[in-house]
């Protein structure tokens, strides 16, 4: 099922920055829209502060992909728009053009679920000029939120240590799309379900939910509102405590969920929603255990993240299940991931490439040239480095990696370690060429994938930094290519 055009209408083409298609239109007016390029999409640092980011939304690069076109409805819009002269923005000749285009471009891209870390491309897309530039923006929308929410999950898992996360952020997040690639991308990232039931519907997500203040609210006392609760839905028992005395609360769920039992079922649990989540759990805790409900789970929410649970464990609190909505769904303490897509090499039909490189004030901002691929080298099963190299180049025996940003940090690598190079043929010629895993697959290669890091690498505070850095060869070519360009200054 593809998302896109189940939520969308089937033509997505305009979902660009007007500067790409006056850049596209530059060059079918220059005569250049047969020159052949590559361009890579990376991050420059780590979200959150953190050691690593977890690269997702792939499956909805390619959805967008397989429906790319612009229809009439499209090229009327783009014919009615002006410049400042009032004239036609674009000729009617390169709308035509426009309307005859398919994606023959070649992308690779690292698959979903892949610990990745900065100036690794996660896509690498080469081909003619115009659809090369016109992917731009779509590839960034889709890859960089995702890639932000899957990272920020796999945080909060970590600190729930084993514990279930669910995702209850649909109704703070930013929109319909942003509700649904978050569930998506929480899952992903180790979340064992979400609220959000449209989610549940088109990816298969486990859907989870109790009960809000409001229906307790609604009835005379709370002991009236459990009641009518538990005989509405004696199997989804989670009684939410918190709405006048949390511990009453807890002590009225304890006399429904022994109506229940009489009945056949058990209650599933209670859920904090507010206060001292550590001693009010480690209170409702000793209520129910002493009650005869030793496997009734407490749950909490309340604005989690993955400092606060941490924060609670250390306190040991007793908290079986974790609700977290804003801080995740919404990345809160970091809206963006800061990805970008930038041109590394060009050639005319029938020659050699050219490599780019663009130069800045900030060393950060100076890109890397090259086709560039991403292998990964392990030790004793665990990630040992990895070196970002030119694939026509290649790369064999031993490898010597230089840190992109600080030349005295190089690391050599045995010619016979382990490796797997990470960008893999997703596109190819105007159609997919990667059969996609199932969104269970993906999940579990995240985890598989986490497991293999240091776990200095996964610290919330100060992380490890994971070695990565530049092919030997690739960073003399980087300097050399830096050095003519600033001479022809």
């Amino acid at each position: 099922m593809n998302i896109l055009t189940q939520l969308y209408r089937p033509s997505l083409s305009l979902l660009t920055d007007l500067y790409q298609l006056t850049m596209a239109y530059g060059y079918w007016k220059s005569g250049v829209s047969g020159r052949e390029t590559a361009f890579h999409l990376f991050f420059r640092q780590n979200p959150f502060g953190g050691g690593f980011t977890l690269a997702c939304g792939l499956e909805h690069v390619l959805a967008f992909m397989e429906q790319f076109r612009f229809d009439s409805d499209d090229l009327a819009y783009l014919a009615g728009l002006r410049g400042n002269d009032g004239a036609p923005l674009f000729e009617d000749g390169f709308l035509s053009y426009l309307g005859g285009q398919r994606l023959t471009c070649d992308v690779h891209a690292v698959p979903e679920g892949t610990v990745v870390f900065p100036h690794e491309p996660l896509a690498r897309v080469t081909g003619p000029i115009i659809q090369c530039q016109l992917l731009e923006t779509p590839l960034l929308n889709l890859l960089n939120f995702q890639s932000l929410i899957a990272t920020k999950a796999a945080r909060v898992c970590l600190a729930a240590q084993g514990k279930p996360v669910f995702e209850f952020g649909l109704r703070r997040a930013q929109g319909i799309d942003g509700g649904m690639a978050a569930s998506r991308a929480a899952y992903i990232g180790g979340c064992a379900g979400t609220s959000n039931v449209l989610a549940g519907r088109f990816f298969g997500i486990p859907v989870k939910g109790t009960h809000a203040h409001s229906w307790v609210m609604s009835f005379d006392d709370e002991r009236e509102a459990f009641v009518a609760y538990a005989e509405a839905l004696p199997n989804n028992c989670v009684f939410l405590v918190d709405t006048y005395d949390t511990l009453d609360g807890v002590r009225r769920a304890v006399e429904v969920a022994r109506r229940l039992r009489e009945r056949g079922h058990e209650m599933i649990g209670v859920r904090l929603d507010s206060g001292d989540l550590a001693y009010l759990s480690i209170e409702a805790r000793r209520i129910l255990d002493a009650a005869g409900f030793p496997d009734a789970v407490i749950l909490a929410s309340n604005d989690l993240d993955e400092h606060l649970i941490t924060s609670l464990n250390d306190q040991g609190a007793r908290i079986g299940v974790w609700g977290v909505g804003t801080r995740l769904a919404t990345a809160y303490d970091q809206p963006a991931l800061g990805g970008v897509y930038k041109l590394t090499a060009v050639r005319e039909p029938g020659q050699e490439w050219r490599y780019k490189v663009k130069l800045s004030e900030q060393a950060i901002k100076t890109s890397n040239p090259g086709i560039l691929q991403v292998r990964r080298y392990f030790q004793d099963g665990e990630a040992l480095a990895d070196a970002i190299y030119d694939e026509p180049a290649g790369l064999h025996g031993e490898c010597t990696i230089v840190d992109p940003l600080d030349m005295s940090r190089r690391r050599t690598i045995a010619a016979d370690a382990r490796y797997e190079d990470l960008l893999v043929p997703v596109w190819r010629g105007g159609q997919r060429v990667y059969d996609s895993p199932s969104l269970e697959e993906i999940r579990r290669r995240a985890g598989e994938q986490l497991s293999r890091f240091h776990s200095g690498v996964k610290r919330f505070d100060f992380p490890h930094q994971f070695p990565v850095g530049l092919e030997l060869r690739l960073w003399q070519l980087k300097n050399r290519l830096i050095h003519d360009a600033r001479s022809r200054k």
